[in-house]
């Protein structure tokens, strides 16, 4: 039958039948059995239809739009539910819509904390073109005369942060994706509740997921202690599923508005390796003064606007901050906003501007298919390019299917190293020596596409070289990858690996 004549008969039936609203279901479906299967093919017909044209519409890759287009015909229904479920790019919608109603807030912030405008810093001698590329992918501007010192695990960065907390005067705002409320996070409470108790403003902003380490969590701690604190989108049970991967994974604490605190490290005791914790972890984090510190603190007003409404203004927050070193910097805020794609565009940079050695330090590896060819096109144009991960991960399923994707990278000459010891959630990137990508985000799909970060773009020689260090430090201790040892591996191994590879773009 053909869809007129489908549509005609269906009109002639129900012209035919005398529905009257008040009657019951039960005298309804007598006129309902002649057409309701007609109803449910079009229907049907209806959801496959809008789903296709949606593929044809706005789907930007080819082979995506490609392979959706063939499910949604083949296995009807079926096929156009599970492409609204899982191939169109709703996180990114999802998190346009929760900041649209805080975006006269974050005008409001963006009055009390104007950012330098873009323009090429006379300092930026190196690498010219990439400085010129960062400036316009961020939306703020690089700065010159900072300092930027990095701290080696918890035992340096955790107690740094607590002196500048005790030595904090006006102001302390603090961002965390995960801060637990015991052993050294017993001790931020005690510090920021003593420094609200002697006057000093603080606010204290960490992801609902990350309070979820402790209990009770954190925020609640500090609340009964009198500290202004919030958890960042908290949702509970189906919300919590729907928004689990719009997270706050930013470590922002800046003092007095001059002195700031970012990397990669979570307030756990995790973190403190002196003190032996039955699970120790490795890692960076780094102490940033000078005209950027604006800038981490900008990121932080703006989340704080979301969550408390409320816009931090002023001298307190944002002092006159004067040039103490030598490093020229850039925040590169990222979210599945306004600032979607920032860092994998800044990783294509820098990748693409690389002459002569790339350095990789990240726990958990999963790039796309574009930062595997930029990588995969550095090493064979004759850049040396070097990744290290732990050879023991925290999320067992993410090196799975890390693995499944060396085989690409090592067949073009791309050095794998896997390191030994205690897990390292270190990430930094380095270019020719000189050039630094320090800060919160991982090379997974979570972190450069679902959820929130910050980083800071570093040219600096210096600090390029210490990372350079930290990275070869790293290398003595590691095991090289091998296709060999790829291929050798049991095939029950493999099987595994292929299977964990589905959920790259989930992990």
């Amino acid at each position: 039958m053909t869809v007129l004549s489908f549509v005609f008969r269906l009109a002639v039936v129900l012209s035919m039948a005398k529905v009257d609203p008040s009657m019951t279901l039960a005298e309804v479906w007598p006129i309902l059995q002649h057409v309701w299967h007609w109803l449910v093919i079009a229907m049907a017909v209806s959801l496959v239809a809008v789903a296709f044209g949606h593929v044809l519409l706005r789907h930007r890759d080819a082979r995506s739009a490609a392979f959706w287009a063939v499910i949604i015909c083949f296995v009807p229904v079926v096929g156009a539910i599970f492409y609204v479920l899982f191939g169109i790019n709703s996180l990114q919608r999802w998190g346009k819509r929760y900041h649209l109603e805080a975006e006269m807030g974050k005008g409001d912030v963006g009055a009390a904390c104007p950012v330098n405008p873009w323009e090429m810093a006379p300092e930026l001698t190196q690498m010219r073109g990439l400085a010129a590329t960062l400036g316009r992918i961020s939306r703020f501007g690089f700065t010159v005369g900072n300092r930027v010192t990095s701290l080696r695990n918890g035992d340096e960065a955790m107690f740094a942060m607590l002196d500048a907390i005790r030595a904090a005067e006006t102001s302390v705002s603090l961002c965390s994706y995960i801060f637990e409320a015991k052993g050294i996070g017993a001790e931020f409470v005690e510090e920021l509740s003593k420094a609200h108790e002697r006057g000093v403003e603080v606010r204290v902003l960490v992801d609902d997921a990350g309070t979820r380490y402790s209990f009770p969590p954190v925020t609640r701690i500090l609340r009964k202690r009198g500290v202004f604190a919030k958890r960042y989108m908290p949702l509970r049970f189906v919300l919590r599923i729907l928004t689990m991967n719009l997270r706050n994974h930013r470590k922002i604490l800046v003092v007095d508005g001059k002195v700031g605190f970012t990397g990669g490290m979570n307030i756990r005791q995790g973190n403190m390796l002196a003190a032996n914790p039955s699970h120790p972890v490795q890692d960076m984090h780094f102490q940033v003064e000078g005209p950027v510190v604006r800038q981490l603190q900008r990121v932080f007003a703006e989340d704080w606007a979301f969550c408390a409404k409320e816009v931090l203004s002023g001298e307190k927050w944002y002092p006159a901050l004067e040039p103490v070193g030598e490093v020229a910097a850039i925040g590169l805020p990222d979210g599945p906003d306004e600032d979607a794609d920032v860092l994998i565009r800044t990783m294509l940079a820098a990748i693409g501007a690389a002459k002569e050695e790339i350095q990789i330090m990240t726990p958990y590896f999963l790039p796309n298919t574009r930062l595997t060819w930029a990588l995969t096109l550095a090493s064979l144009r004759g850049v040396r390019v070097s990744v290290i991960t732990p050879s023991k991960n925290n999320i067992g399923f993410v090196q799975w299917a890390s693995h499944t994707l060396y085989p690409e990278l090592l067949r073009h000459g791309v050095q794998m190293f896997e390191a030994t010891g205690h897990f390292d959630h270190s990430k930094f990137m380095v270019v020719d020596g000189a050039w630094s990508l320090i800060g919160s985000t991982n090379w997974d799909s979570r972190s450069l596409h679902l959820n929130y970060e910050f980083n800071l773009a570093c040219f600096d020689d210096m600090l390029a070289r210490d990372l350079g260090a930290r990275f070869q430090e790293s290398l003595e201790c590691s095991v090289r990858i091998t296709q060999k040892m790829l291929d050798e591996a049991p095939v029950l191994v493999r099987l595994r690996n292929g299977l964990a590879r589905l959920f790259i773009p989930f992990l």
